[in-house]
């Protein structure tokens, strides 16, 4: 299969040995964040957090709000890099030559459990949290794409990630000197601004870019 475009499915799932995910990446998400009691220090370095593969679902599927969610469920449409070869110790200028391509990721977002859990289990990789997709696409710029989440056909979101904080490439070299990256590792790089309205059972959130497409999701919540 070309390494091109290549679609996102329960294979490219079952690569990812490690999922991480940027978290405080964007100043403009950070100065939201606090606008609402958060108390958020714009980070210094580029550090990164882990998420469960096992939240993954595809384009198409189902995200399923817990039954016992007190809310806000947010959407936060990022750009995700999927490693291609096993990496070490790669400085910025080469690191993005590890990279197989680029594709779209929903960090779904529970908020009330995201104050309360420590470690962000709940909060962050609950079963079907990480809507990803549709297709890994090479040949992009990471630090130039525009990435714009709809709810219901409305556009909610607009932001390009040349807004970053940290590149792409000073997360992948400072992340291989301290963890070996492996070939279909997934790393999430943030997202930017505001991420309401919140999710409701009955929309269809969706995750936008011209070059990898759209990542589109219905949401429904479970059943006491």
């Amino acid at each position: 299969m070309s390494a091109a475009r290549i679609p996102v499915d329960r294979k490219v799932f079952d690569a990812a040995r490690n999922f991480y995910a940027a978290g405080l990446n964007y100043k403009a998400h950070i100065d939201w964040a606090n606008s609402r009691g958060g108390s958020h220090k714009v980070p210094t370095q580029a550090d990164i957090g882990y998420r469960s593969a096992a939240a993954l679902i595809e384009n198409g599927e189902a995200i399923v709000i817990p039954a016992d969610s007190p809310g806000p469920v947010e959407y936060e449409g990022e750009l995700v890099a999927v490693i291609k070869t096993k990496t070490k110790n790669v400085s910025e200028k080469d690191a993005l030559e590890c990279v197989l391509g680029y594709t779209l990721g929903n960090d779904v977002s529970e908020r009330t459990w995201q104050k309360t859990d420590r470690t962000l289990w709940r909060a962050k990789s609950a079963d079907t949290f990480k809507p990803m997709g549709p297709f890994i696409v090479a040949g992009i710029d990471p630090m130039n794409q525009q990435i714009d989440v709809r709810i219901n056909g409305k556009t909610v979101s607009s932001y390009n990630t040349r807004d970053m904080i940290f590149s792409v490439a000073q997360y992948l070299a400072r992340m291989s000197r301290y963890v070996t990256l492996h070939p279909g590792d997934l790393v999430w790089f943030g997202c930017d601004a505001a991420t309401l309205p919140a999710l409701q059972a009955g929309d269809l959130v969706e995750v936008v870019n011209e070059a990898i497409g759209v990542l589109a999701n219905p949401v429904v919540r479970a059943k006491a």
